[in-house]
């Protein structure tokens, strides 16, 4: 049954509300066109539909914390602040006891999760990254190590001289369980070569994904939009990442970031609108069938829309984090992290029920 409450006139909106409700897949053209389209409620009236029928109510989260080993990096990205080049002022590059270490200073009980991303760091070989990881699988057993982009992945082929399998054997010999989701941006080579994006090319890291896959790794996966990029290069990118989920099943999680812009101060004419925002979720949710979840990123988008976004086809708000950097660096204004309280408000004030899960999404506690 149509949840739509708001009817529309647009023969165009309707056909595609049709395929919506009998399950049917967006194409490129509708995708297009949903971006085109000024009618948000329906196209988020849609999304809620599509993602009541996988999740119901449900809205899950984690207890998480964000590490970062070293921001020293060879690449040049052009919407990048976080990244250093040796020696450089406040670059860094911390050993596996020196992590260890700040861990054991801000953990909170109950974290599930280490995310860990970085930069590509070239001054130091590929065994450091298998050691870090190493250093605190050996420390934190009962935490899930969810670590590296594709990116890094794809440039630790290049210093190592070893093939994308053997290299995620390694790491998942050192405690390795899941792939974040960064350096997809977007999934078009002239954007990246454009953005400078000077890392793992959309084959690259779409085999990255495959190849963790076939090893049995469940995986996340980005959008990174707001820049330059089009209409049409976005719903490309989904449709790229649909097509691999189609092929391996091995993506859990589809997740739109926002671009931040450099300066913290900037203006909100330099900042995606809530209106851009709240429509690439919605639409991803609609692209994206055969992905289970959507994450609202309340990091780039803020607690308060992330509260809006559970309506408008989301269904992760994501995790506690401790302390985030990268976003920060690049300018943004939100918090850096939220304590379990506090996401499990935000989802109930979304009218939604807060699952607590693990990185695999596996319920943990359901708050009623």
């Amino acid at each position: 049954m149509s949840t739509i409450i708001n009817p529309t006139t647009d023969k165009r909106m309707a056909e595609i509300a049709e395929k919506v409700h009998n399950g049917q897949r967006l194409s490129l053209e509708d995708g297009v066109y949903l971006y085109q389209s000024e009618d948000i409620l329906t196209i988020g009236q849609l999304a809620n539909e599509a993602n009541l029928r996988k999740n119901g109510k449900k809205v899950y989260f984690i207890e998480n914390m964000s590490l970062y080993f070293t921001n020293v990096c060879e690449a040049h990205c052009a919407f990048c602040n976080f990244r250093k080049d040796q020696g450089e002022e406040g670059s860094y590059t911390l050993s596996g006891d020196e992590m260890v270490r700040y861990v054991e200073e801000n953990i909170t009980p109950g974290v599930r999760e280490f995310h860990i991303v970085g930069g590509h760091n070239n001054h130091v070989p590929f065994q450091y990254y298998v050691d870090s990881l190493a250093a605190l699988n050996k420390h934190f057993p009962e935490v899930t190590i969810k670590a590296y982009t594709a990116a890094e992945i794809d440039f630790f082929t290049r210093i190592s001289g070893m093939s994308i399998e053997d290299v995620l054997k390694a790491l998942q010999a050192a405690g390795l369980q899941s792939l974040t989701g960064g350096g997809a941006e977007i999934l078009s080579d002239e954007y990246r070569k454009k953005m400078r994006v000077n890392k793992a090319n959309v084959d690259r890291y779409l085999e990255v994904h495959r190849t963790a896959h076939k090893l049995g790794m469940r995986t996340h996966t980005t959008m990174l939009y707001g820049s330059i990029e089009s209409y049409e290069d976005r719903i490309n990118h989904m449709i790229q990442i649909r097509e691999l989920q189609d092929e391996t099943n091995g993506f859990m999680v589809f997740i739109p970031l926002s671009m931040q812009p450099k300066n913290r101060n900037a203006s909100i004419m330099r900042r995606n609108s809530a209106y851009e925002d709240l429509k690439t979720i919605a639409i991803s949710r609609l692209m994206l069938d055969n992905i289970d979840h959507v994450k609202a990123y309340f990091i780039n988008i803020g607690t308060q829309l992330t509260q809006m976004a559970l309506t408008f086809g989301a269904s992760d708000a994501h995790g506690t984090i401790v302390k985030e950097r990268i976003s920060h660096a690049a300018g943004a204004v939100t918090p850096e992290g939220l304590t379990r309280k506090e996401l499990i408000w935000l989802i109930k004030g979304a009218g939604r029920i807060p699952v607590e899960r693990d990185t695999f999404y596996n319920e943990i506690e359901v708050h009623e």
